[in-house]
């Protein structure tokens, strides 16, 4: 007598793996996600060592060389060659701008996880009450969601730019602190009701009930057993949010309304690659690379945050397990 084969074969003699594990190891396999992670590794290191990196001071003025091409440009830019000192050449006032796109990671990377951090807290909260209390609470808090949803986010960014940008919260930290409350302010509605829907989906099951039967407290009951199941979707939301952060913050600093120049070298946010991709736009003709190279390491963070998100999402995926 023959055995049928099954669809899926088990391998029995391995050990069993919890979820995290099983996770853990379908990330591992995705290359694309793994080469994701090398990159974002890459440009937070660039971030936080700019200073150490950058070959010359970003605000130093070079008298009298004005634009000057990269070192592989073979002819001369106005009658200027090439500089090995200068791997990308300099822009119209003389600035290194190798120095300028380094520096320039720090605002992007800080723009990418600082308003996405604040937009989790705001929105797991509201919708964390919202689903768990439900009733007429749950349809205030749903309906000012809604108020909310309808607002154009980049819209919105602009307004609040432009109306705040010559007040004393816009002149914080050269306008970053204003740049985290436009992009949060609006941002939480889809964390609100991602998290709204998981305790939905979860508030009347068993093991919500033996925890109200032993005398847990509401509060405990969102933190230690919903909120840990949140977190699988969060995770993947985040991974999605991040790169619109920074698209968000490009197109700002591209319209001139993101952060301020920086006058003091000892200043941590000196430039953006938003604000690069402004100066480069008046340039094109004259040395694309001040647009080029700020434009290509937003594409090349935004695919990074991309590709791992998709890795997330496919290995916190319960209906994956088995598959390798």
């Amino acid at each position: 007598m023959t055995v049928p084969q099954t669809a899926v074969e088990f391998d029995l003699s391995r050990p069993p793996r919890s979820l995290l594990q099983d996770a853990l190891y379908r990330l591992r396999r995705n290359r694309a996600a793994i080469l994701s992670m090398l990159i974002l590794l890459t440009f937070a290191l660039i971030a936080l060592f700019a200073s150490s990196l950058a070959p010359h001071n970003p605000l130093k003025l070079n008298d009298g060389l004005g634009y000057l091409p990269p070192i592989w440009e073979k002819h001369a830019l106005n009658g200027k060659s090439p500089d090995p000192r200068f791997l990308l050449g300099t822009d119209q006032l003389g600035r290194d701008l190798l120095s300028r796109v380094l520096y320039g990671a720090r605002v992007s990377m800080l723009v990418g996880l600082t308003p996405v951090l604040i937009i989790l807290v705001i929105g797991t909260t509201i919708g964390m009450v919202s689903g768990y209390i439900g009733g007429q609470v749950d349809n205030i808090m749903m309906r000012i969601t809604d108020v909310f949803y309808a607002f154009p986010d980049l819209l919105f960014y602009i307004i609040l730019m432009v109306t705040l940008r010559d007040t004393a919260i816009g002149n914080l930290l050269n306008g970053l602190f204003l740049l985290f409350v436009a992009l949060a302010v609006v941002s939480w509605v889809g964390v609100a009701r991602l998290v709204r829907g998981v305790v939905l989906s979860l508030k009347e099951k068993e093991f919500i009930e033996a925890a109200r039967c032993v005398g847990a407290s509401n509060l405990r009951i969102m933190l230690r057993h919903l909120l840990p199941n949140c977190v699988s979707p969060l995770v993947v939301w985040v991974a999605f949010a991040i790169p619109r952060m920074i698209i968000a913050e490009a197109t700002l600093g591209y319209l001139g309304i993101g952060l301020r120049p920086a006058t003091d070298p000892r200043s941590f946010f000196i430039t953006s690659w938003g604000a690069l991709m402004l100066d480069g736009n008046s340039a094109l003709n004259v040395q694309p690379w001040i647009l080029i190279a700020p434009s290509a390491c937003v594409a090349l963070i935004v695919m990074a945050f991309t590709f791992l998100g998709d890795g997330l999402r496919d290995a916190l995926d319960p209906r994956m397990k088995g598959t390798f």
